[in-house]
């Protein structure tokens, strides 16, 4: 930036954007004092290297906000665990299931474990079974990115989102609020459809 361009000769663009042509950088210095700004290098790799007119405050400030903009963006993939038991109940399964789906639509992905204790051991099928109704019932949410592998008393296999059909789901889903006040407007009056007893 400014004195520290140490080069014979740069090329320059102006604060507008325009072609300044190439010069001796304490020219291009001195125009960008002249207009209270800075000389800053955009492009050292090029020949000559180009350097730009600007508020270079400015330029680091717009920088930082993009840079802050593109973390907020980016979703750090976790890997979640949830664990069945081969003889899990309808109404723990179903729980289970919603976690999952909730998980995905965070973007996360998911280990699940069957976990057999004893003689369920001697019942691999049961949680083989488990598996397979959770492929069908994630379907459009979820894909196996590692099929089942058993290792000692566990059986695993990994989920990732399905973010094309998350998508999809979500263009497809009415917005809450609309519902919510479609769903208010169906229901009937309570204060005018009980009357007063008459005198």
């Amino acid at each position: 930036m400014n004195e520290r361009i140490r080069i014979s000769q740069v090329r320059v663009i102006g604060s507008g954007g325009e072609q300044l042509g190439v010069m001796a950088p304490q020219d291009a210095v001195r125009l960008a004092r002249e207009q209270g700004l800075d000389l800053v290098e955009v492009a050292p790799t090029t020949n000559p290297p180009v350097c730009r007119i600007l508020d270079f405050n400015k330029f680091k400030y717009e920088q930082a906000k993009r840079e802050r903009e593109a973390k907020k963006k980016h979703h750090i993939t976790r890997l979640k665990e949830i664990k069945f038991k081969p003889h899990i109940g309808d109404h723990d399964y179903q729980v289970k299931l919603q976690q999952l789906k909730r998980f995905f639509t965070r973007g996360d992905k998911v280990k699940v474990t069957v976990v057999f204790r004893g003689r369920e051991l001697a019942h691999l099928e049961l949680g083989q079974r488990i598996l397979n109704r959770l492929v069908t019932d994630l379907t459009g949410v979820g894909t196996v990115e590692r099929n089942p592998l058993l290792e000692g008393r566990f059986m695993t296999v990994i989920y990732s989102p399905d973010h094309t059909a998350l998508k999809r789901v979500k263009r497809q889903q009415p917005p809450q609020t609309a519902r919510a006040t479609t769903a208010s407007s169906q229901q009937p009056d309570k204060a005018a459809s009980t009357g007063s007893p008459g005198s």
